[in-house]
């Protein structure tokens, strides 16, 4: 039986059977606390190419259309995620030091370090107090006050990585390793500042922290130098989130099977996207679902890009059948939503999770 079903009408403005609106924090809530019986909840993102679509088809508000029951917003940066040539020039740098090119595709890439040696003594990390970081974010609250609300808080590896460079970053791990353990706490106290300003000025439900450690086969470094270099910011970072009555998002693209535990150990509640094309999201329930929620395993990279849209569907109603059993599931895109997937396969994925078949 289907809870809520997205019906398409002729002007393809879609009208909804569902009122849970008011109800989508306790929703999600009890998904993730992994209770039985619920419909599966769901989110989808989009690069600006593949959001134009979606806006044209839905308006400008197509999460309030589409009834989203997650929100997501964070504090902001001077680069913003997508940087349009446009409006940014060809290259911007973020408040970091790092020199990015902007594109009307994707985020961009990083292709000037702030850091050209391992040393930090000239270097001071920015305000993270800034006020432009959190405007407007408690009108966004408010706004979507009764849906479940998560603020993405930062990254700390990752921004290590533009910091630097892939290869020289990797290299200090070996050669320099005081620099990096340095570097890290200064970004780690960077993001648990922006959480103190978040948890006291705005009501929102968890965090999400974006932290890419693995490549498509295994993690960029290996397991021992991730839990000597990574791993204690992060259980701080978990153990504040913790503290203050949040849920943790871990967002990591790749293969990260090797650290999964650990992240379970030091509080992890969600794990995202789950690229299937890098680890077996119904291997990973079977071992870990019992202590740790499961959001995405859509495969961007392959089926929403290259399938149809009955393909689309079928795996859709296969992840929410068997991975949403006994809860711990979020229906979502494995990777953001890329210009490349055809629109009948975006709307096949919407339309398949909002049709939301209940988990005896």
């Amino acid at each position: 039986m289907c809870s809520r079903r997205l019906v398409s009408n002729p002007g393809r403005i879609p009208a909804f059977s569902s009122n849970m609106s008011a109800e989508n924090k306790e929703w999600v809530g009890k998904v993730l606390s992994h209770q039985s019986g619920l419909p599966v909840p769901y989110y989808f993102d989009f690069t600006p190419k593949a959001r134009e679509k979606i806006i044209d088809l839905y308006g400008e508000n197509f999460e309030d259309v589409l009834e989203y029951p997650i929100r997501m917003n964070g504090a902001r940066s001077i680069k913003p995620l997508y940087a349009s040539p446009a409006k940014y020039g060809e290259t911007i740098k973020d408040e970091f030091g790092v020199t990015w090119t902007t594109s009307e595709i994707d985020r961009g890439v990083p292709v000037g370090a702030a850091l050209s040696e391992p040393d930090l003594s000239d270097y001071k990390f920015p305000d993270f107090s800034s006020p432009y970081r959190f405007e407007k974010l408690n009108e966004w609250c408010m706004k979507n006050f009764g849906n479940y609300l998560i603020m993405w808080v930062g990254d700390m590896w990752e921004r290590a990585t533009f910091m630097r460079g892939m290869e020289n970053i990797l290299v200090d791990i070996i050669v320099h390793p005081k620099f990096v353990e340095e570097l890290l706490e200064g970004l780690a106290n960077h993001v648990l500042g922006t959480m103190e300003i978040l948890f006291e000025r705005f009501d929102f439900d968890g965090i999400a922290f974006s932290d890419d450690y693995g490549t498509q086969k295994s993690l960029i470094m290996s397991p021992g130098h991730w839990r000597k270099f990574v791993k204690p910011h992060l259980k701080r970072i978990y153990g504040y989130a913790k503290n203050n009555g949040k849920t943790v998002l871990q967002h990591s693209d790749g293969n990260i099977y090797s650290i999964i535990g650990d992240l379970i150990d030091i509080g992890c509640d969600i794990l995202h996207p789950v690229q299937p094309e890098c680890m077996d999201i119904f291997a990973l329930k079977k071992e870990f679902g019992k202590d740790i929620s499961f959001w995405g395993g859509i495969s961007t990279q392959n089926l929403l890009s290259n399938a149809s849209p009955e393909e689309v569907r079928k795996q859709v109603r296969r992840l929410k059948n068997e991975i949403g059993q006994g809860g711990g599931y979020i229906a979502s895109n494995g990777i953001t939503i890329q210009a490349d997937v055809p629109l009948e396969n975006i709307t096949a994925l919407i339309d398949e999770s909002i049709c939301q078949s209940y988990n005896k």
